[in-house]
Order: C-alpha cells, then sequence, then structure tokens
C-alpha cells in the first residue's frame, strides 16, 4: 500500500461525505444555516445519482418529501422541476394514505441538484475518497482523503451509501464496487471498525434495463400521469404537463418456470449473497419461491429520463446471470423481441448498526460524527433524504452551540423512521411504511407544511417570505373552518336541497350547521360552497384542509388525546450515564438492550425491543425515588 504524506488542506464548519440524497440534503442544510461547509464525493459525475428506480415519493416516501420542504430541504423543489410524470395514489382511500408519486428524469434531477449545490454560497463541492477520519481526545475533528489531504471540521456527516465495501454480485460473477460499476470505499469500512463501531453487512439490488424501441407497447396497459398539476414542494408554481407514461405487463407461467429452473444459478440461494435483503422490495427469484401461489406478478416499464431509450424493468431485480435476465425477459408481454441494455445486479455493502446513534443522528461513542442514509441501515431515496436533512441540521446546530432538532413520532414520518432507527435498531434494509406510524391520520402528505414550517422557519432554513405565505394560508384555513362551523342552512333553502339531491344526501328537515352538512361521506367542501360561497374565493389548498379538518375531526381529536398521553412519558427525561444494571426489578434482557440504547426518556425506553411495561413502571419508580426524572 502506497503511504501519501498528508497536507492541511482546509478548515470548516461542516464537512460532509458522500453526495448521494442524503449528502446533498445534508450540505444544502448546513450551508443554508451559515456554516461553512465542504461535501466530498468520490465521483462529480454522480452526484445525488439514482442507481436504482428513477422514481420519487410513494406510500410514506411521498410523505417525506412533504416535510422536506416543509422544513427547507431540497428533494421536493427538484424532483419538480425535473419529473417526467407524477400521480397521487391511494385516491380511494383516506387522506392519511394518499401519496404523490413522480418518475424523475434521472439524468435532469441529478444535473440539476449539482448546480444548486455549485451555486449554493457557503457551500464547496469537491472530488475526493475519504479514507479516515480525524478523532482527538475522542472527538471527530475531521477527514484525511486518499491524496493525504486533511480537512478539519467542527462536524462531519456520513453518508457513504452502499459503498462502503461494496460488492457487485452477477450470477457467478462477484466484484468489488460501488452501484453501476463505480469505485467502492474500502478503507473507511475497515477504519470505521477499527473505531470500534458495530457494522452489519445488508444487500440491495436493481432490475434490467431496456431498450424502449424493442418494447411492443401495444401488448401493455398505459400507465399516464395525472392531469392535474402536481407538486411536491409548497414553493413550486410551475407544472410540468408534458409527462411520459409509464406501461404495466406481468410475469407468466414461462417467466417463473425459468427462475425456478435456474435457482442453483442465483447467487441467493447459492450461498454467494452474505447480506440481508430488503423484505419488502425482494428479487423476482425470491417473489416467485415465496409467493408460489402467484401465478404472475406486476413489472412496470419506466422511463429513465427524456432524452434516453433506457427503460427501467420495476419488479423485476434481480441477480440471476445475464443469459436469464434476458430469457425472464422476453417471456413476458410486449417484450418477446427486447434488447437488454444493462443487467440487473445485486449489491452487497457494510452499513453501522444504528442503535449506535442519538436521535440527532450523532455517534454516541464518537461526538462529532453525525451518520445519515444507506450506511444506517435504511433503503430508499427519500429515507436517506430525510436522514441526510436532519444530520446537516444538527450538525450545523452543533457547531453553532445549540440544541439538536429531534421530530417526534407524532410530528413526522421522519421523526418516525429515525426513532425506529436509534430505538428498534433493523435486521434488514429499512423501509418506511405507513403502517410503521402509529399517528397517521395526523402525518398526513398535505398538511406536511403545518406541522413543521413553523421548525423549518425557526432553524433558519424557510425564508421571510414563504414564513408569510404561509402563515396567511393557516390564518385562512382558521378562517374559513370557524365560518362553516357557524354558517347554518334551513329546510326552506330551496338550492340547498337541490344540492343535496344532486349529491345522493338525504335533504334537510331541520336547520343544520355546514360543518355538520360536511361530516356526511357524499359531501366534500365544493357541495358547500354550492350551499353558502365564502366571501371571496379560496385556494384550493385552503379548502382541502378545511373539508380534512372537519370531515375527520372526531378522528384527529382521538389521535391528538394519544399524543398527548404519549407525550407525558416522552416528557420524563432519563440521565444518559444512568446504570440500568444497578436498578433491582428490571429484567436481565431489559438491562442490557436499556443499556445499549440509553433512551433518552421514558417514551423511548417503552420502545426498545425486549423492554416490558412492568419495566418501565420500575424505571419510573427508581427515577421518582432518585429525584433524577423530573420533567423539564
Amino acid at each position: 500500500m502506497n503511504v501519501v504524506p498528508a497536507y492541511e488542506a482546509g478548515s470548516f464548519d461542516v464537512i460532509v461525505i458522500g453526495a448521494g440524497h442524503a449528502g446533498a440534503e445534508a450540505a444544502l442544510a448546513a450551508a443554508r444555516m451559515g456554516c461553512s461547509t465542504l461535501l466530498l464525493t468520490i465521483n462529480l459525475d454522480a452526484v445525488a445519482y439514482m442507481p436504482c428506480n428513477p422514481s420519487v415519493g410513494g406510500p410514506a416516501k411521498g410523505h417525506v418529501v412533504r416535510e422536506l420542504d416543509a422544513l427547507g430541504g431540497e428533494m421536493g423543489r427538484n424532483t419538480d422541476k425535473t419529473h417526467i410524470q407524477m400521480r397521487m395514489l391511494n385516491t380511494g382511500k383516506g387522506p392519511a394514505v394518499h401519496a404523490l408519486r413522480a418518475q424523475a428524469d434521472k439524468f435532469a434531477y441529478q444535473h440539476e441538484m449539482k448546480k444548486t449545490i455549485e451555486n449554493t454560497p457557503n457551500l464547496i463541492l469537491r472530488q475526493a475518497m475519504v479514507e479516515e477520519l480525524i478523532v482527538n481526545d475522542g472527538v471527530c475533528e475531521g477527514v484525511i482523503t486518499q491524496t493525504g489531504a486533511r480537512y478539519m471540521a467542527k462536524s462531519v456527516v456520513l453518508t457513504t451509501g452502499t459503498y462502503l465495501r461494496g460488492k457487485i454480485i452477477l450470477g457467478d460473477l462477484q466484484y468489488e464496487s460501488g452501484p453501476n460499476n463505480m469505485r467502492p470505499s474500502i478503507r473507511l469500512a475497515h477504519h470505521l471498525k477499527e473505531l470500534g463501531f458495530e457494522m452489519t453487512r445488508f444487500k440491495t439490488g436493481t432490475p434490467p434495463r431496456v431498450h424502449s424501441s424493442s418494447v411492443d407497447f401495444s401488448k401493455m396497459e398505459i400507465q399516464p400521469g395525472d392531469p392535474v398539476p402536481r407538486a411536491f414542494s409548497y414553493e413550486t408554481t410551475e407544472f410540468i404537463m408534458d409527462q411520459l407514461p409509464c406501461w404495466l405487463t406481468y410475469t407468466n407461467e414461462e417467466t417463473h418456470g425459468l427462475i425456478n429452473s435456474n435457482l442453483h444459478r442465483a447467487p441467493m440461494y447459492s450461498g454467494m449473497i452474505e447480506g440481508t435483503g430488503p423484505r419488502y422490495c425482494p428479487s423476482i427469484e425470491d417473489k416467485v419461491v415465496r409467493f408460489n401461489d402467484k401465478p404472475r406478478h406486476q413489472i412496470f416499464l419506466e422511463p429513465e429520463g427524456r432524452n434516453t431509450e433506457e427503460m427501467y424493468v420495476q419488479g423485476l431485480s434481480t441477480s440471476l446471470p445475464e443469459d436469464v435476465q434476458l430469457s425472464m425477459l422476453r417471456s413476458m408481454a410486449g417484450m418477446e423481441e427486447v434488447k437488454m441494455m444493462r443487467p440487473g445486479y445485486a449489491i452487497e455493502y457494510d452499513s453501522i448498526v444504528p442503535t449506535q446513534l442519538w436521535p440527532s443522528l450523532e455517534t454516541k461513542t464518537l461526538p462529532g460524527l453525525f451518520t445519515a442514509g444507506q450506511i444506517n441501515g435504511t433503503s430508499g431515496y427519500e429515507e436517506a433524504a430525510g436522514q441526510g436533512l436532519m444530520a446537516g441540521i444538527n450538525a450545523a446546530r452543533r457547531v453553532q452551540g445549540k440544541p439538536p432538532v429531534i421530530l417526534g413520532r407524532d410530528e413526522a414520518y421522519i421523526g418516525v423512521l429515525i426513532d425506529d432507527l436509534v430505538t428498534k435498531g433493523t435486521h434488514e434494509p429499512y423501509r418506511l411504511l405507513t403502517s410503521r406510524a402509529e399517528y397517521r391520520l395526523l402525518l398526513r402528505h398535505d398538511n406536511a407544511d403545518l406541522r413543521l414550517t413553523d421548525i423549518g422557519h425557526e432553524i433558519g432554513l424557510i425564508s421571510e417570505e414563504r414564513y408569510h405565505r404561509f402563515n396567511q394560508k393557516r390564518e385562512l384555513i382558521e378562517q374559513e373552518k370557524e365560518r362553516v362551523a357557524n354558517t347554518r342552512v334551513r329546510p326552506e333553502m330551496a338550492h340547498v336541497q337541490e344540492v343535496l339531491r344532486n349529491a345522493g344526501s338525504p335533504e334537510l328537515t331541520d336547520v343544520i350547521e355546514l360543518a355538520q352538512l360536511l361530516r356526511r361521506p357524499e359531501i366534500n367542501y365544493s357541495h358547500i360552497a354550492q350551499m353558502v360561497p365564502a366571501p371571496e374565493a379560496l385556494p384550493e389548498d385552503v379548502t382541502e384542509q378545511v373539508e380534512i379538518q372537519i370531515k375527520y375531526d372526531g378522528y384527529i381529536k382521538k389521535s391528538l388525546q394519544q399524543v398527548e398521553r404519549m407525550k407525558k412519558m416522552e416528557e420524563r427525561r432519563i440521565p444518559t450515564d444512568i446504570d440500568y444494571h444497578q436498578i433491582s426489578g428490571l429484567s436481565k434482557e431489559s438491562r442490557d438492550n436499556m443499556t445499549k440504547i440509553r433512551p433518552l426518556n421514558i417514551g423511548q425506553a417503552a420502545r426498545i425491543a425486549g423492554v416490558t411495561p412492568a419495566d418501565i413502571s420500575v424505571l419510573m419508580v427508581y427515577l421518582e425515588y432518585k429525584r433524577v426524572g423530573v420533567a423539564e
């Protein structure tokens, strides 16, 4: 190994390692908060790269993008500027699970994000391979690159994605690599182990890409974007309506036969793959084996951009040999003559066990070092971006001498994501789902700004102009809710009865408030507006909030009551240096797990695996006895 002499290359407030979706958000947040920030990446051509599915959003993930935007993040704005299709999912269900999903132009997304980073004050983007962290007196104070450059910093954010000891596996072939044949990060992975971090090995995969001109779309079902304007960002005013369709086809008996007859050549069954894969995004061979009663599986063909013929074969993630992949593709309707441009592959990589992190995403054993994204055991661009934003915010606040920002499970899906990671850990690549949120009626896609814009403004990531517009919207919502609640209609009002008849709703027999009518399932705000219009026309996002908040008022109040009960537990602080092994009455499992996690409060302690209600009772009695658990 060549020894490269080190040299002093500069000093910054914050250094971010890795410029994927987590790194981009972390660096932009820190710089926008006034910190001198250095963003280092292995390859400048891979900034905000999408090595897998070229899409943003979907169930829970779309909520995160909206939350990012409400806090001042970039992913929503960037997607709005560069997408090729956008659809609202789950519209036939309640508002808690409505989710926006965009098909991104993979290359435009990358280039636009890189341009934003390059033009952000306080932020320097530089190509470098980081190999070591600089540690003095147990504190992370900088990084050393492969070329010997020593960069000093007050906070360091590590967002290495799937690059740490990355290994690509394709049939019998395996070789060290980052995604899409980029350079892996080998030395840094070993260095983290040397520093005492507990590491784990995960695996993810990607499907083949095909040439669009070789596909017969007449045999597939078209999947167009929504005909109405959609956007992730609350700031977006110009909408892309020139959308490209996606296409749906299916696997079949022939496809499944090819897979089953080649399982002996599948790395995940032959023992070549060591890492644990994502349960909620399995490979096609795993789906065929696990769900052998299903005659077919959905396969979506999604364009990778406006200026490429490459299409992503969503649903066909695989590491089977290249010849088998081509046969699988050609067994499906519309792809009988398809040309495969890139084969699918599996990639293994190192990640740290996330229970080694505080809820701020700062590491417990090495102050000054924050981690975010797939290095923390998650999967998905959105999960990475959400962590990156919070890590960047808290790295900057550490520099500024301010307390960290920690989002509660009742405030954001980002809060659910981070709490799950640092409190429960994960034994597989973690994917955010709406079912993980116990307060999902409160954490809706439509109200992310109402939940989080105040926080974004206080942090310094929401401009005064934007905050003023937000407050105007909030005031309009409250005014209209009050008007609807206090406006009555009578049976003798013929036009009201006509609106009700046309809506298939029972006619009035007595005086009633508009709010009561709005709670009827078949009545929406447009019906109310026909009965007694507002004094002036209101924006659609205002009337949407009025309708949802009134229609679901009872359910929302119940959720808020649950939040209040939980907050009482969250307010009971626990000293981080408490010795759980000295507390008699706790089970051994509870002592061990609480010692490992070091929960900050009773609420977090109650969510730790193996901790029972009886253990919580014992702990609360102990804290009361020692008088160290006084609520703040």
